[in-house]
């Protein structure tokens, strides 16, 4: 059997190569570096993770070597290596221990795969399992050989067995799935964080769902669901396909916590907008009925809330979705520009116009959604052009005296008191009514303290897949003090959090207490006030937010009888039952309604 001549054989199997060296830089936790016999980057993570196909400079040392003598290459302390001594990047060289591994092809190294250590903690593992790793990559190496092989057009048997082999000695949890879901194997690791054994679980179809996305979302480390009988487990893993099969690998550092009792699989899923709070979840019902609908939306909560995530849910589930979602913020814009910026203008409207004129941000909203984020820092003036142009469907670009028909759906956010604005005269009533048809309430990140893990959860995936880092373990002490901090920037706050740690984190080690920052911690270490129990907690937000609920369905059944009395018509808008909206007007005391 002889493998076919090629400039580079290994390139014909990148798809393959790049897979792999994902998967294993994840599981091993260390750099991955893959080049073929002319000195060529097929693959690679970290450092390595570009320039692929570009032939490395003269001072890979260790590769030439690896591929020049056939054998693996192991170097723990790398500058004092005596390949190393007359390297002329020795100084500046950042790795700290390196394996080597050829790829042989009858005789013939066509590759090297190589585990670079950049940390202490790296140089340690490395050191301590250096059998263990040599062993994975041979295995890798011999797949990639098969891979090779079978692209050619030869027959290679035992793959399966490597494949299975290789699993089987994993470190990770690992489940393989048919396309009927049904368990075709699961290592002991995996049973374990299942809590199950072998008979209980082998051949039976299991759920593995994620937790916070069920589509337009896809790799990278996320909370799931998995589920078989009456059990069920909130594993963090990721989830690869892999010829009509499923492979779902499992987290180093998994979750401190078990999934919520009050967790509903049938409750609305939004991508984007995570939680399982009880307010939440009666905010993610709320969206889905009134996203259908025309009506104009006011999203009132404090900076940081997730404003803009909750405006563009409500325009992806309604009949808008393929048509565009303009946002702007009112107060990042000066004054004078944004007038033109929302109405536009025509040719020659005022000195330094453009000569083509502007289309205004209203009009290219045109069979959209238009989002107006900070709503209460628009001038006065403008308001007044705005209530025209909401009542008359039609804008008026500066300079013209024709007026342009637009269909649009108006969202506005704040985080300011209306209420207030309006007294003080810096806000019409008229045009805050206009805004307010449907009301939107979000609480704050410190009255969501069941759904922290979950967004330190999803902001991990996040940034370390933006990043190309691997996903860390999180202590239970810090999510202990993550639970007690106050939030002031609330959902935004957590992300930066989220992103600070996962820069300074060792790859793919644990963030304990030490890594988080001063601040933080003297905000967590001092209450803002003394806090009741937990339980005390609980009922004051449970009631809490029962009263906005309310407020917010009295305003909203209010809202539409004032636009007609017809019952049944309410009701359908509403997405509720007429006998439920009388029980409703009954309940509110409401007078429009004989």
């Amino acid at each position: 059997m002889i493998i076919e001549k090629s400039s580079s054989n290994l390139m014909q199997i990148q798809p393959t190569i790049l897979r792999f060296t994902k998967m294993l830089s994840s599981v091993l936790q260390l750099e991955v570096e893959i080049i073929d016999a002319n000195m060529i980057r097929v693959s690679g993570t970290g450092p390595y993770g570009k320039f692929f196909g570009r032939t490395l400079n003269g001072n890979s040392r260790l590769l030439k070597h690896v591929l020049e003598t056939h054998e693996e290459k192991v170097v723990i302390q790398s500058q004092s290596d005596p390949l190393c001594i007359d390297c002329g990047m020795r100084e500046k060289c950042q790795e700290k221990a390196f394996l080597g591994i050829p790829i042989i092809v009858q005789d013939t190294c066509i590759g090297v795969i190589s585990l670079v250590a950049f940390t202490t903690e790296q140089q340690q593992r490395l050191k301590e399992n250096i059998q263990v790793f040599s062993d994975y990559i041979r295995h890798i190496s011999t797949i990639f050989v098969a891979k090779l092989l079978d692209s050619q057009g030869h027959n290679v048997e035992g793959l399966n067995k490597i494949f299975l082999t290789l699993i089987t000695n994993m470190d990770q949890g690992v489940i393989v799935l048919d396309d009927e879901n049904q368990v075709k194997f699961i290592n002991q690791n995996a049973l374990q964080q299942l809590q199950t054994t072998q008979n209980k679980i082998a051949g039976k179809s299991i759920s593995i769902r994620p937790l916070t996305f069920q589509q337009n979302y896809s790799g990278g480390h996320l909370q799931h669901i998995i589920s078989f009988d009456e059990h069920q487990e909130l594993i963090i893993g990721q989830m690869h396909d892999v010829h009509n099969h499923q492979l779902f690998l499992m987290a180093f550092h998994q979750s401190h916590t078990r999934l919520s009792e009050d967790y509903n699989p049938d409750e609305p899923q939004i991508d984007q907008l995570i939680g399982e709070c009880k307010p939440i979840r009666v905010l993610k019902r709320l969206i889905t009925r009134i996203a259908p609908s025309p009506s104009s939306v006011l999203i009132v909560g404090e900076s940081g809330t997730g404003k803009e995530v909750v405006a563009r849910a409500i325009h992806r589930l309604s009949d808008r979705h393929d048509k565009p979602f303009i946002a702007i913020n009112c107060a990042a814009i000066p004054d004078q520009l944004l007038e033109s910026e929302l109405f536009g203008y025509v040719k020659g409207a005022f000195t330094g116009a453009s000569t083509n004129g502007k289309v205004g941000l209203i009009q290219s909203a045109n069979s959209g959604t238009l989002f107006l984020d900070e709503i209460g820092d628009m001038p006065l003036t403008l308001q007044a052009k705005l209530l025209r142009a909401i009542e008359s469907r039609e804008v008026l670009p500066i300079g013209s005296s024709k007026p342009v028909a637009v269909d649009i759906r108006i969202i506005s956010a704040t985080n300011q008191n209306f209420e207030q604005y309006i007294a003080e005269g810096k806000f019409r009533e008229d045009l805050y009514y206009r805004l307010n048809v449907i009301p939107l309430s979000l609480p704050p990140l410190r009255e969501r303290q069941g759904d922290i893990e979950l967004l330190m959860h999803f902001f991990l995936n996040l940034h370390t897949k933006r990043i190309g880092s691997v996903y860390p373990g999180v202590s239970p002490e810090v999510i202990a003090q993550l639970k007690q901090y106050r939030w002031p920037g609330n959902v935004r706050e957590l992300s930066n959090l989220m992103e600070y740690l996962i820069n300074i984190v060792p790859n793919g080690e644990v963030i304990d207490s030490s890594l988080l920052p001063p601040n933080f911690l003297a905000a967590s270490i001092t209450p803002v006030y003394a806090q009741p129990p937990t339980e005390e907690i609980a009922e004051l937000e449970d009631a809490r937010c029962a009263t906005n609920l309310e407020s917010m369905e009295k305003q909203l059944i209010e809202e539409a009888l004032k636009r007609t009395a017809n019952k049944k018509q309410v009701a359908k808008e509403l997405g509720i039952g007429v006998a439920t909206l009388y029980r409703k007007i009954k309940k509110y005391e409401l007078t429009y309604w004989s």
